[in-house]
């Protein structure tokens, strides 16, 4: 397996703000939010997994695992229920009787064992900042773990003027943690009561309390039917007092569409998903709004299909439009979830006992999507492609010349442009990708002229990249079991639901990240390669005239090739 080492980040200037779609830092450079989701708004209002290691052991390990930034969840009632908030920690789970976890917290953070709950989130807030990770403050819920009564505004738990109470209290209390960047207002509104003419009465409300009791933080908002639907904002934004400080949230996972990945033929599900998102909520990119997808996952035990298909859709999305994201879950297990004490959560990055990953191949498949691709503070005159593979999270490279191409990190990926008139060419290069014959590698070539060279995304989800092989056949970039790229028949175009397309999908994705650069080729040698002499045979070419313009304008290139036995 390809592990990508995560490099030392660029310093970050706080606070933040936004730059028309971008978040940026206060120097004006781009900061692609890549967080994980920590769970601190259930029964025991206490940070998951404190039982299980240190905080400072649980923040370091984030860091490990590439991530830049947390989405903390919090319940409403940790600062308006007075007799929530006054209660310690130990006393929060001696309540709920249990003792075995605060065994655990005793032995692995005492510190805050007895502190007020409120104390001991900003205990983890402060250790997260200790290790530079950057923290969204999530109001997930009101009352911790009650799932009736908090959908919308005049639901039993849900009072406006109590919720905004709470959020101002929030915001104040946090006002100069430089780490705070931002405040989400409200997780998944839902249910009968909810409606777009609350939903901007009581956000610009809201919106505006958090920004007068903290400037710094961003305000971020969430739509209707469970975070999925801002398409009201197409014809009407909110009406803030403030600027640059706004960004939107949207959640996006494999439930969306119920049943529909594992019943349906991917590439036709992955298209109704992609236009449906756009529709709701990825419009606003184009209006020059943030937009965070602050909730996606799956089930790291690889087992559910629709789960495995959803997200092979997903992150080839996530990388074309470099969004910023949040994943669900950091946490392995909870102290208790729907009365299961040490309820396994297997969308969790991190195991049981909260030490090892969960599953490592998932975490090179987001790799690449920590960190930017484009936008402000990267070179503009930069702009070319990378060619991003989404079922293994991996680019497409060349380790020479002479070899076929390969899957390697994205952080050492070539600079690809797609052309005009269709090649995929090596930038500052003449060389492009070909597609030659079929069960065989993709190589590259020079008559880029031949159809042979010309390649364009077909199928409704516009993942295959197809040619047409040097005898007239329609074939498709792969990959095979050793990450060599090759050239196949198409697959799962339409129809089959049974059949799986994900090694045949590829993303063009633009980028002016100066990491993804071409290194320089020894072209006195470029052309005398094996497989290109081979191009001559199978074209059953019985005469052959070596000409130094057939290969280069320099003599010195004719003696390399002798005789057919060279081929």
């Amino acid at each position: 397996m390809i592990s990508k080492p995560h490099e030392s980040k660029p310093t970050i200037v706080l606070p933040l703000y936004t730059n028309s779609r971008w978040i940026v830092d206060e120097g004006g450079k781009r900061v692609k939010l890549a967080c994980v989701n920590w769970v601190s708004h259930l029964e025991p209002m206490v940070a998951e997994g404190l039982s299980k290691r240190p905080m400072d052991a649980i923040s370091k390990k984030i860091v490990s695992m590439g991530f830049n930034c947390v989405r903390l969840t919090w319940p409403l009632f940790l600062v308006t229920n007075d007799s929530l908030a006054s209660l310690t920690v130990r006393q929060s789970f001696q309540s709920l009787g249990l003792f075995e976890s605060i065994a655990g917290i005793q032995a692995n953070n005492p510190s805050i064992i007895d502190l007020p709950l409120i104390k001991a989130y900003q205990a983890v807030v402060s250790s997260l900042g200790a290790n530079n990770v950057l923290v969204i403050l999530d109001n997930r819920i009101s009352k911790p773990s009650s799932s009736d009564g908090n959908g919308f505004f005049g639901n039993q738990y849900f009072d406006p003027d109590p919720w905004m109470k709470g959020l101002t209290q929030m915001a104040t209390i946090f006002n100069g943690v430089t780490n705070v960047v931002g405040m989400s207002l409200r997780n998944e509104l839902q249910g009968f009561r909810q409606n777009v003419s609350d939903w901007y009465r009581y956000m610009e409300k809201a919106a505006g309390a958090v920004h007068s009791a903290n400037p710094d933080v961003l305000v971020i908002i969430s739509g209707l039917s469970n975070g999925k639907d801002l398409s009201f904002l197409r014809n009407q934004q909110v009406n803030l007092t403030f600027t640059r400080k706004l960004a939107y949230e949207v959640h996006w996972n494999g439930l969306s569409d119920a049943k529909a990945w594992e019943s349906g033929n991917q590439n036709e599900v992955c298209k109704r998903e992609v236009d449906n998102f756009m529709r709701l909520t990825g419009f606003l990119l184009d209006q020059g709004w943030p937009l965070l997808v602050s909730e996606f996952g799956m089930d790291l035990r690889g087992t559910n299909v629709n789960d495995n298909r959803y997200m092979n859709c997903f992150i080839g999305v996530v990388a074309e439009l470099d969004l910023d994201w949040s994943l669900w879950t950091l946490v392995g297990s909870y102290y208790i979830r729907e009365g299961v004490i040490g309820f396994n959560e297997y969308y969790g990055v991190l195991d049981w006992n909260w030490y090892e990953n969960r599953n490592s191949s998932f975490l090179q498949r987001i790799s690449a999507l920590q960190s930017p691709f484009r936008g402000p503070g990267l070179p503009e005159d930069n702009l070319h492609n990378v060619i991003f593979h989404p079922v293994t999270g991996l680019c497409v490279l060349r380790e020479s010349i002479y070899k076929p191409l390969k899957l390697g990190t994205c952080n050492k990926s070539e600079a690809w442009n797609y052309l005009p008139h269709r090649t995929l060419k090596l930038k500052g290069t003449d060389f492009c990708i070909e597609a030659f014959r079929l069960g065989e590698p993709a190589m590259l070539g020079y008559t880029c002229a031949l159809s042979s060279y010309q390649w364009e995304t077909i199928s409704d989800s516009k993942m295959h990249l197809s040619s047409k092989v040097f005898n007239g056949s329609r074939a498709c970039l792969d990959v095979d079991s050793e990450n060599t790229v090759v050239v196949n028949r198409c697959k799962c175009l339409s129809g089959d639901n049974m059949c799986d397309p994900g090694s045949q999908w590829f993303k063009l994705v633009d980028s002016t990240n100066s990491s993804y650069t071409s290194p320089a080729l020894e072209l006195d040698t470029a052309f005398a390669y094996p497989y290109r002499c081979k191009y001559f045979v199978y074209m059953e070419v019985v005469e052959i005239s070596f000409k130094p313009q057939m290969f280069s304008n320099n003599p010195r290139h004719v003696h390399k090739i002798r005789s057919l036995k060279d081929f």
